[in-house]
């Protein structure tokens, strides 16, 4: 019978490395998946980790939860932009859901959880927690106990985006070791029936080691220093994995692994704004000599029709009339402009000339419903192994340097899970229909708790035709 949940989050793990290449040195992991299910999980469109978890955790997408990434529009005006954190998650998540039914929980690191929110439990928030100056806990008395028993607790790698590698890797494992150290205690010395950690140190790995492992990265050089760095992470934390499943009861425990995202090889940047002023649509009152963020220039509003962001992936803007101050575009020509904009966007190509594979989203098409203000097109290039560049001033479209500093990585549609429950031995099976919105309801499944029918995704457990603990 199960009677608790615990899920570790790797974010940014990809299921082709970990389940493909490295499961022989996850001893942990393998174990684990030779009695459970596991596969790629499909991600949300744009696939980042704001606001990918929060996908995870509440089963609604993107659009529902009113979350387009980590910056969004405040309002329609042309600087009007805010950083998202777990303020703007309004929808119920799995715990708050638990909560209700008289369930405890154990959160860490969960991103999308600073400011902290009162919850049936415990709560260490996550890494867009400012500095542990914050009120970083739930109850506001476990912080000092965190750092009466474990010490000073670090959020995030500190100034991940350098190109000191040896300095980042330092980071980045202090980083692991202190989480994990706090996440054990709380299942040592806490009451709970789920807990949940998600280890950022693979998302900042990834970023920063990716063109020493992938030979399909352009910079890959064999048998370089650093190529063993991401697997030797990645074993690491399967050891991590291992003390921590010594803390708890696998006869009634159901242990879930998942990424909200996976990884592959940056190739580039599509100087998404570059492209926009050479087909006219974007006027600068005067065009920078030095590589420059678009924020910090001067744009001629009353000549522009629209302008972009970088990232990831891109997102577009439309100087509408009546919407935007200075707006150029008459709305009874919104949608046609917008279809002929999505279709020029999905036609550019790379630097040889050949067609990428792009898509340009419509949030009202892509989400099932669309709260606050969305981009008017959300942009995957080359199906992510390009990213979107903002910034202004190499008179290109493409680029091979990031504007926001050293990044080796892009992300990938896929993410990972691996679930084991222990009612039932699933004897390994490999299923990759998953989407990461499954994850709350199974959640609730395993727990015995009705699972809400506004949650877009299914119960993988109801879904493997496995009897839930409901029927």
């Amino acid at each position: 019978m199960t009677k608790k949940v615990l899920i570790i989050g790797w974010d940014c793990a990809p299921p082709d490395w970990v389940f493909d290449k490295w499961i022989d040195n996850l001893p942990t992991l393998k174990t684990l998946l030779k009695k459970g299910v596991y596969g790629n999980l499909k991600s949300t469109i744009p696939p980042i980790t704001v606001p990918a978890w929060q996908c995870m955790l509440t089963s609604k997408d993107p659009g529902q939860l009113g979350v387009y990434g980590f910056r969004n529009r405040k309002d329609y005006s042309y600087d009007g932009q805010y950083f998202s954190n777990g303020a703007d998650i309004l929808e119920p998540t799995v715990w708050d859901i638990l909560g209700k039914n008289n369930k405890k929980s154990i959160l860490v690191g969960v991103p999308q959880t600073y400011p902290p929110k009162p919850i049936n439990g415990q709560m260490v928030t996550c890494f867009l927690t400012p500095s542990i100056k914050s009120q970083y806990t739930y109850p506001n008395e476990l912080r000092d106990e965190i750092e009466k028993n474990i010490g000073e607790y670090i959020p995030d790698v500190r100034h991940f985006r350098t190109e000191d590698r040896d300095f980042i890797l330092k980071q980045i494992y202090e980083a692991t070791k202190i989480r994990f150290k706090t996440f054990r205690h709380l299942l040592k010395n806490k009451e709970w029936d789920f807990a949940m950690i998600v280890e950022m140190g693979t998302d900042r790995i990834h970023h920063s080691f990716w063109q020493f492992l992938d030979p399909a990265h352009p910079k890959y050089e064999k048998g370089n220093k650093y190529e063993n760095v991401i697997p030797e992470y990645y074993t690491y934390l399967d050891n991590e994995l291992s003390e921590t499943l010594k803390l708890i009861d696998l006869n009634e425990t159901a242990v879930m692994i998942v990424s909200d995202h996976g990884a592959k090889a940056m190739l580039g940047g599509i100087c998404i704004n570059e492209w926009l002023i050479k087909e006219g649509l974007l006027t600068l009152k005067e065009y920078p000599k030095a590589f420059t963020p678009i924020e910090k220039l001067q744009i001629d509003w009353a000549k522009t029709k629209v302008w972009g962001a970088g990232g990831y992936y891109a997102r577009i803007f439309l100087n509408v009339k009546g919407r935007e101050p200075n707006g150029q575009i008459p709305v009874s020509e919104y949608k046609k402009f917008r279809a002929e904009l999505k279709e020029k966007i999905e036609n550019i190509k790379d630097e040889q000339g050949r067609k990428l594979t792009t898509v340009a989203y419509i949030p009202e098409e892509t989400y099932k419903e669309v709260k606050r203000i969305p981009p008017d097109l959300i942009v995957i290039f080359d199906e992510l192994r390009w990213r979107s560049v903002g910034s202004i001033g190499t008179n290109s479209a493409y680029t091979y340097e990031n504007d926001t500093g050293p990044d080796d990585a892009n992300h990938a549609q896929e993410g990972m899970y691996m679930l084991y429950n222990p009612a039932h031995n699933l004897k390994g099976k490999r299923n990759d229909k998953q989407h990461l919105m499954d994850i709350a309801p199974t959640v609730l499944d395993l727990l015995g708790v009705e699972i809400p029918k506004d949650m877009q995704g299914k119960s993988i457990v109801e879904m493997l035709h496995v009897t839930s603990l409901r029927g």
